[in-house]
């Protein structure tokens, strides 16, 4: 890990100030998700990127009904469904 030199003080409400200069480097915006993780004794930052809900892939997600879908799922359950179309559904009475 590549220290900066950058110190900053925690806030009375736990808060601390990202400088610009990373938040440029890391591509960090205003309301990004920062996901926050500890690994031996380290607090870890990453930029949280969304991932598919069925394969855990992060690109090409999509938002669907608050859920995130890549399409290469939406192409298969899209495919999928057609099959399920052609097959008449047994259910009991």
């Amino acid at each position: 890990m590549k220290a900066t030199g950058i110190v900053r003080k925690v806030d009375n409400l736990g808060r601390i100030v990202l400088p610009m200069e990373l938040r440029r480097t890391m591509d960090i915006a205003r309301d990004d998700l920062l996901q926050i993780s500890m690994a031996g004794g380290e607090i870890r930052l990453t930029k949280f990127q969304p991932a598919c809900l069925f394969c855990g892939e992060s690109l090409e997600v999509v938002d669907f009904r608050g859920k995130r879908v890549c399409r290469g799922c939406i192409r298969k359950l899209q495919k999928s469904l057609k099959v399920n179309k052609r097959r008449p559904v047994r259910g009991r009475r």
